[in-house]
């Protein structure tokens, strides 16, 4: 049986596109079965959100502060 190391090495021997799908397709397994109803509230949600951003309602950000925050959540989650 091969182990996890034989596994990665096989892998890594694919091409980019092969490997992204071999990744997303074990993260996917990882998340267990989806919401029955997902795909319809993701929709809703795009639509809702795509409403606000033409009315006005939204809270836009700029990039460079998105990934500032996100650094900011990286960086408080590595030092705990």
């Amino acid at each position: 049986m091969a182990t996890s190391r034989d596994v990665v090495a096989l892998a890594l021997e694919l091409p980019e596109s092969e490997r992204t799908q071999v990744a997303a397709e074990i993260l996917a397994s990882l998340d267990g079965a989806a919401h029955p109803d997902a795909e319809a509230l993701w929709a809703n949600e795009l639509v809702r959100r795509s409403e606000s951003v033409r009315n006005g309602t939204a809270k836009l950000v700029e990039p460079d502060e998105v990934f500032a925050r996100v650094e900011a959540r990286l960086a408080a989650m590595r030092h705990r």
